[in-house]
């Protein structure tokens, strides 16, 4: 939702926003630019899922009736499809730089922008500056039960919480939750980088199993992606095998799959699951 208040916010119906091909906003939020803000997703290709500014050269469109308003570039960091990749400072300053360049907003997708800050060693206004709005999300590498923020200038957020609204996403009685969220800023975000070593343990079991392919072969944060070949069966039957073993991870498609490390497992479990991931071979 706090991507979708910031496309609203940003957009009018017949705009366009810039995105790379596999960002979470145009796979996973069941096409809610088109149909909460009746914005189009123009997809563009990259490398682990990280864009650069030359990949947006030549994509505004033309100021004409017939033509979509290019309006918002969205960037997403960490990048989940990509594998957990991490953005480098500067080529996200040369984008930002080329959006305003080009008369247009810039958002983050910044759900994992925690493991980014941990794992880049670069500090969150170093990260926030660049952008007009930036999401965050407290309920995943931080561990609260739930909790997500957009943030932004004061007219924008002013704006944004009547789209809130709108959206159905007003709350009462949260305050128990927000204190939550602010426990997690003060204690979980220097541990993220155990998550960041766990992770290796599994991808360096799953490298190892003959028919497993590492996607990206070089995991930086959190998130293991790969693909299984027809001697495995089907990612699905992969899952159930190490399931039966204990170890939980989620198919995302007929041959991929993704382990993710977090707050509430151990090393000693990650141990365990690579054991586990590695006997399949």
């Amino acid at each position: 939702m706090a991507n979708q208040i910031a496309v609203r916010v940003h957009c009018r119906p017949q705009d366009e926003i810039l995105l790379e091909t596999n960002s979470h906003i145009c796979l996973w939020e069941a096409g809610g630019p088109a149909a909460l803000s009746g914005v189009t997703c123009r997809t563009i290709d990259s490398a682990r899922g990280l864009l650069t500014a030359a990949d947006l050269e030549g994509k505004v469109r033309p100021d004409d009736m017939q033509s979509v308003r290019t309006r918002l570039v969205a960037l997403e960091n960490t990048h989940n499809r990509g594998g957990g990749t991490c953005y480098a400072l500067d080529a996200v300053q040369a984008i930002s730089r080329w959006a305003r360049a080009n008369g247009l907003a810039i958002h983050l997708d910044g759900a994992r922008i925690w493991n980014a800050l941990v794992k880049t060693g670069t500090t969150a206004a170093d990260w926030g500056a660049p952008f007009d709005t930036v999401a965050v999300c407290f309920s995943k590498g931080l561990g609260t039960p739930v909790g997500s923020m957009l943030l932004g200038p004061r007219d924008l957020i002013a704006h944004g919480r009547r789209v809130r609204k709108l959206f159905g996403g007003a709350m009462r009685q949260v305050g128990y939750l927000a204190a939550a969220c602010r426990y997690a800023l003060d204690h979980h975000i220097a541990r993220l980088a155990d998550d960041h070593v766990n992770a290796q343990l599994i991808a360096s079991a799953a490298r190892d199993v003959p028919g497993f392919t590492l996607t990206p072969p070089d995991v930086e944060t959190n998130l293991v992606w790969w693909e299984v070949d027809a001697r495995h069966g089907t990612a699905k039957q992969v899952a159930e095998r190490l399931k039966a073993k204990g170890v939980l991870v989620a198919p995302l498609g007929a041959r991929v799959i993704r382990a993710v490390t977090h707050l509430d497992v151990s090393r000693e479990q990650c141990v365990k699951a690579a054991e586990a991931v590695r006997a399949l071979g």
